[in-house]
Parts: C-alpha cells; sequence; structure tokens
C-alpha cells in the first residue's frame, strides 16, 4: 500500500499530558516574568534618583569602618542652602500617577496588605487557576496541575530569599521583606495544585482498585505532598510568632526534602529545581559579604529597652535599613534576631556619639528578655568610665561581640524630595522613624543641603505605653531637636502620645515637644501638617481634644530657640508630603488610609503624596 498515513481526528486524539502541560508551565512563567519585568521598568525612574543619590548600592557588601576618617564631616552652622531647582514638569506628572495610584493604598483590617497588594495576588491565584483548568481533563488525568505546581518554584524562591536581584532591581526600599507576602501567597498557592494533584489521583486510584503506596511514583508523590502539608502548616502566623526557631528549622530541612522527593517522583521536576537553587546560592554568597563580627556596648535603659551600640561602624547603610544581629551571650550563639538601625551614618548623623550603629532591641520574647537581664547584670558589676578629658563619666555597659548580618530593607521614601514630612511610630517601632529623623535633619541642617532637600518641615509622632517610655530614645530626640533649633530654614515638632496616664514626672525635656495622652490619629496628624497656617493644637481644639499642658509636664527646654525663628509658610505650596509609618498593623493600616484619603483628594495641589510603612508582624 502507499500514501499517507491515516490521521486521528483532534477530537478522538488521547490527552497527552507530557506533551501538552509543559507548555502550559511555560505560558504560566511567561506571564509572571513578564509582570515582574513590568514592575522594574516601572521603577527605573526610582532606581535612577537612587543611583544618583548613592543610594541604590549602598549595603549591598555589609557595612564598614572607615578608617581614614575621611567619611566624617564638620557641622554646618550657618550658610546658604545648596537646593536644586525643581522640575515643575516632572513633579505634576509624578503628582498625577501618585494621586491615580493611592486608591490602591486602601487597606481592610486584619488582612496586613493593601488593595494594590490584594489585587495582584487575586490576579496570581486567577493565572494559576485558568493555567490548571484551561483544556485539561483533571478527572481523568490531573497532571496539569502537578506541572503548574512546579512551575511556581521559582516565583516561591525569587520573593524569599534576602538578598534578591529583583529587590536591587526595583529600589531602596523594596526588600524581601516588602516583597515576602508574594512568597507566602505563592507558595499557597503551589499546595493547593498539590492538593489538586493528588487528590485526584488518589480518586483515579480508588476507583480503579491500584495501590497507592508500594510503587515508587505514587509512594514519593504522597511523600512529597505531605513535606508540603508540613511547610504549609508549621508557616501559619502563629507558629512564627510563637515558634521562631522551630518554623525555621522545619522550613529549610522539610524544602530540602521535598526537592529530593520531588526528584524522585518525577523526571520532569529538575528543569524547575535548579532556579530555586540558583537563587538561593545567590543569597548565601551575598550573606557571606555582609557578615560582621565586632565589638559593642549593651545598655538596658529600664526593664523594657535595650539599647546596643556596635562599635566601628562608620558606613555602609541608609537610615531605615536593619541588620540581623546575633550575640554572642549566655549561650545564645545561634539565635538572630531582626533590628532597625537607630541613627544614620557618621557622615549624617546629628548625634554627639562617635560613629557606631545604634540598635534597640524592645523585650518582648526570651531572647530580649534574657538580653536585658544581661545587660542590667553586666552593668551593674561594672565601674562607669570616663572619657578622653577624664570628666564626664561615660554610661556602664555590658561589653559583647555581636555578628551582624545585613543591612536589608530601607524606606522607599527619598524624605529629601518633599517638603513636608511626617513620621508616625507606634513603640519600638521609632527605631524605624528615628533613623530617618536623623538622617533627614542631618542632610538639612548638618550638611546644608548638599544633595537639594526640600525638606522644610517635619512633624514626629510617637505613641508609647508609658512616660517611662519616651526615654528609651529621649536623648537622641533631644539632640536631633536642638541641632534643628539652629535651623531657619527647618521646623521640627515633636508630638508624643501616652497611652496609660502613669508616672507623668517621667516626661524629658526635649525642645519643641508635646506630649498628650491619648492615642494618635494620623488622619488628623496628615491634615494639620498640609493646611497652611494651622498648627497641630488648633486642629485638636477644633476635634474636641483635650492637650495635656494642664495635666502633664510639658517638655519645653530650648524654646527660646524656636521663638526666634520665622513662622513656617512652606507647607502645602506643591512640594510634595512624604509619609512614613512603622508599629502595629492597627497603626499602619490608618496610615494606609489616610495617605489614600489625602491623595485621592488634595494629591495633584500637594505635590503627591508618598508613603512607606513598616509592619511589625511575622
Amino acid at each position: 500500500m502507499s500514501g499517507t498515513p491515516p490521521v486521528i481526528p483532534t477530537a478522538l486524539q488521547q490527552y497527552n499530558s507530557y506533551v501538552v502541560d509543559p507548555t502550559w508551565q511555560t505560558k504560566f512563567s511567561i506571564i509572571w516574568a513578564s509582570v515582574v519585568g513590568g514592575a522594574v521598568l516601572v521603577s527605573l525612574p526610582h532606581f535612577a534618583r537612587a543611583v544618583r543619590s548613592r543610594r541604590a548600592f549602598t549595603g549591598l557588601f555589609g557595612v564598614w569602618e572607615d578608617f581614614n576618617a575621611q567619611g566624617h564631616y564638620d557641622a554646618i552652622k550657618d550658610g546658604v542652602p545648596h537646593e536644586k531647582p525643581v522640575a515643575r514638569g516632572g513633579r505634576r506628572i509624578a503628582s498625577a500617577l501618585r494621586t491615580v495610584g493611592s486608591v490602591f493604598l486602601w487597606s481592610l483590617p486584619g488582612l496586613e496588605l493593601c488593595l494594590g497588594q490584594i489585587l495582584l495576588i487575586a490576579a496570581y491565584l486567577a493565572i494559576v487557576l485558568v493555567c490548571i483548568i484551561k483544556d485539561a481533563p483533571l478527572m481523568s488525568n490531573p497532571n496539569r496541575a502537578g506541572f503548574i505546581a512546579l512551575a511556581q518554584l521559582p516565583v516561591v524562591f525569587l520573593f524569599a530569599t534576602k538578598n534578591s536581584v529583583l529587590s536591587l532591581l526595583l529600589g531602596p526600599g523594596h526588600g524581601y521583606e516588602k516583597l515576602n507576602y508574594i512568597h507566602r501567597w505563592s507558595g499557597r498557592a503551589m499546595f493547593i495544585c498539590g492538593l489538586v494533584h493528588g487528590a485526584l489521583w488518589i480518586r483515579n486510584h480508588l476507583e480503579y482498585d491500584l495501590a497507592i503506596l508500594g510503587p515508587q511514583k505514587e509512594t514519593s508523590g504522597v511523600a512529597a505532598f505531605a513535606l508540603l502539608c508540613v511547610i504549609v502548616i508549621s508557616s501559619l502566623k502563629p507558629v512564627r510568632k510563637w515558634f521562631w526557631q522551630f518554623f525555621f528549622v522545619v522550613h529549610v530541612l522539610s524544602f530540602v526534602a521535598f526537592f529530593v522527593t520531588i526528584c524522585y517522583h518525577t523526571i520532569y521536576a529538575s528543569p524547575w529545581i535548579f532556579p530555586p537553587l540558583a537563587l538561593y546560592a545567590l543569597d548565601v554568597l551575598m550573606r557571606m559579604f555582609r557578615y560582621r563580627i565586632k565589638d559593642a556596648t549593651l545598655n538596658a535603659v529600664d526593664k523594657q529597652m535595650t539599647i546596643i551600640r556596635v562599635n566601628d561602624c562608620d558606613g555602609g547603610w541608609t537610615a531605615g535599613q536593619h541588620v540581623r544581629l546575633r550575640v554572642f551571650f549566655s549561650g545564645r550563639v545561634f539565635e538572630s534576631h531582626p533590628l532597625t538601625i537607630l541613627n544614620a551614618p557618621s557622615s549624617t548623623s546629628c548625634l554627639s556619639s562617635p560613629g557606631g550603629i545604634l540598635l534597640g532591641a524592645r523585650v518582648r520574647g526570651d531572647w530580649s528578655r534574657a538580653l536585658n537581664t544581661y545587660a542590667t547584670a553586666e552593668s551593674e558589676r561594672t565601674t562607669p568610665c570616663c572619657d578622653d578629658d577624664g570628666q564626664t563619666p561615660l554610661p556602664a555597659g555590658a561589653q559583647v561581640q555581636v555578628m551582624l548580618d545585613g543591612p536589608y530593607g530601607g524606606c522607599a521614601v527619598d524624605l529629601g524630595r518633599h517638603e513636608s514630612v511626617l513620621l508616625v511610630a507606634g513603640g519600638s517601632g521609632a527605631t524605624f522613624t528615628l533613623g530617618l529623623l536623623d538622617d533627614i535633619v542631618g542632610r538639612c541642617v548638618r550638611l546644608g543641603r548638599r544633595g537639594g532637600e526640600r525638606t522644610r518641615r517635619i512633624e514626629f509622632a510617637w505613641c508609647v505605653r508609658s512616660f517611662g517610655s519616651i526615654e528609651w530614645f529621649a536623648p537622641m530626640l533631644m539632640e536631633i531637636a536642638t541641632a534643628t533649633a539652629r535651623s531657619a530654614t527647618l521646623d521640627l515638632h515633636i508630638s508624643i502620645f501616652v497611652t496609660c496616664l502613669c508616672n507623668p514626672e517621667a516626661v524629658p525635656p526635649i525642645p519643641n515637644s508635646e506630649v498628650t495622652v491619648r492615642r494618635p490619629d494620623v488622619a488628623l496628624l496628615l491634615n494639620s501638617l498640609v493646611s497652611p497656617g494651622h498648627e497641630a493644637a488648633d486642629v485638636e481644639a477644633s476635634s474636641g481634644v483635650v492637650k495635656s499642658s494642664a495635666d502633664v509636664q510639658t517638655a519645653a527646654a530650648g524654646s527660646e530657640l524656636e521663638d526666634e525663628k520665622s513662622e513656617v509658610t512652606w507647607v502645602g505650596t506643591g512640594g510634595g508630603v512624604g509619609v512614613c509609618a512603622s508599629g502595629p498593623e492597627t497603626l499602619t493600616r490608618e496610615a494606609h488610609n489616610a495617605v489614600a484619603r489625602l491623595g485621592l483628594v488634595r494629591g495633584v495641589e500637594l505635590g503627591g503624596v508618598a508613603l512607606h510603612t513598616e509592619l511589625f508582624s511575622l
């Protein structure tokens, strides 16, 4: 016989998942990679500005010590500010874009996600769902779900590693802690795909009376899914919050075991294993460049706060970044914890203390409690020393060695580009905003606005539970406020809100500050900041809020310096507003909604409202 062989009609062809399903893996990868590429393109202006201001690559290779003292500058007391001209056209475009984007900042209680993040996660889950069910006979052949589960491994690891190329390309303020929510949700989507794949295959085996355990493919598949269950269950928030060390160890060991079992389960897994391994290897390599072992001093301010000064650190970080700290004390050498850097680098900082990194560890768990107890006990056995003049006694502290891993994270908002700045913090969240305050005041006052900083007014709001907690950072606030009081071009106002009426005599004399016995209202603070000619007191009075001046000792030292300043009239002239909030979820959510509301109503008029939040959550 001769001629062409007969062709089976498409409708009668048997579905070959090993040919069709890998193409859907490729389609899924193209879609998410295109979205990531689009995000990088949108972030290019932010990245370019960070490169020009030398913020983009700061901390890439860890903190460093200035052996030649070339990074230190003398304070500039007087002189003409070095301000760059404002590109009005570009600012109007940026303001319009921020106004449109303000709607995506809305946040709902309990989710820890804003509207933009929710929409992104919903789109991701929708793409996963479409790739699973499109033209796939799942009931008879559920392999498609397994293939899509494997295709998500690069996504899971890309958004999990601390040292990520993506974080670098997106610019400052987009560290792993900001992208980790995608890691969590992509991991959950991967688990759902594995659940669909495994459950339908078990159903088929039961229907046709086939053994589920015994053959290598089925047994390794069940083992791989069981490991996925362990990973997901151990990653739930209560486990992360109360059993962090257990979660971390189980998380790492389970993924290693999962990689082994999934390769035994299917030969199609190996191409999707190598990208995660490469991402993790890059993360480990970059960590090796960032590790530092330094001498440090522990000082227990009270039973709730320990200040850690890491010596011989002059640069290599920017304000708002954090490090993972490992303190060698009492056999706890295997525990590392993230702590935000309190101060700006010595070349910028307004603080008179010598170069170094300041960290604040609030007593929240067994490690921080043991650290505070150790610092208190060692300080009692240590004789206070004196400074170089042999006169002023320096506070005694516990001398220890520490290991630094970092810095990581940072602030996405360059406060120097905004005319008005609002810094809001709750409790130990002030470690983030205090570092930003030290940096922007140093750039405007000490360095004479060499980088073209346009900041004119700063509102620093801090909410604490008791008056005694103000002492945690009172010395640093005093120094920064005193430095600002000598400037005629910068106005700083400090508002401290106390939620518990106890020991009002503990209020320290911080210049240009006031203490109020109530919880702060972020929307009220923001509206008073951007309302020309209106101070916070006027807004609070119109809201029926009783000021604490009659009940609480209000700090007034340095008021003579403030009286000499001319009246501030810079607010609301189109120079932009920068808002940074740090603390619990209720505070950051309130900041999101306040900025979203203000941006939609007056965003273009104000020159744009930028927001960065740091959520204290695991």
